[in-house]
């Protein structure tokens, strides 16, 4: 049965990518690709199915809107252009609609390339980091953070989670205290430099 289904979902990636190689990268989604949750930002690219083209990776400000395309400006100075389709997976905090991207936000997008070099996204992850910080400071719904030499302001989400010394993640918040490193995993609020946190981990 495991098998069959294995088949069944290369067939379907196979399916995917045939299609956007020929210019329907309305069908490209994330299911082809590789996972949709925040860390599967931060993952190793996943290992697929030999007819899977391998995918591109963009990253950058997004500099304008046209349509469903997003003009991203790279950290490194390259510019790209992203194709939002209708099966692109967006996220930004939490799982969300390509709707709540602005000028101005960063983004990292996964997705594969078309021939005229536009990159069509089967996931867009927006505003995301994954920071390596000192609590300096807990308050109620807020954190207190040095990253470098830089103090940021995290905003606890409500649907927040934790782990401790690896372990599994739990919603309680209760053990942070003042003084531990920890890695944050969230989204930059451009307004003001501060960050929504979505998943804090120390003792790691």
């Amino acid at each position: 049965m495991t098998v069959r289904h294995d088949r069944a979902d290369a067939m379907r990636r196979r399916r995917f990518l045939t299609n956007a190689a020929l210019g329907g990268a309305t069908i490209i989604g994330a299911t082809a690709l590789g996972g949709l949750d925040a860390e599967a930002a931060f993952a190793a690219e996943p290992s697929l199915d030999p007819a899977i083209a391998k995918s591109t990776f963009v990253e950058g400000r997004i500099t304008g809107i046209t349509g469903s395309i997003l003009e991203v400006a790279g950290s490194n100075g390259g510019h790209s252009r992203v194709q939002m389709t209708n099966v692109t997976s967006v996220w930004k905090v939490r799982a969300t609609t390509a709707e709540v991207i602005e000028v101005g936000d960063g983004l990292y997008a996964r997705g594969v390339r078309m021939p005229d070099g536009t990159v069509a996204a089967d996931a867009v992850w927006v505003n995301i980091v994954n920071l390596d910080t000192q609590i300096r400071g807990i308050a109620k719904n807020r954190l207190h953070l040095a990253h470098g030499q830089h103090e940021l302001v995290g905003h606890v989400a409500p649907d927040a989670s934790a782990s401790y010394a690896g372990r599994a993640l739990t919603s309680d918040l209760s053990r942070l205290r003042i003084g531990q490193s920890a890695q944050v995993l969230g989204a930059w609020r451009p307004s003001d430099n501060s960050v929504d946190v979505v998943r804090i981990s120390v003792g790691h």
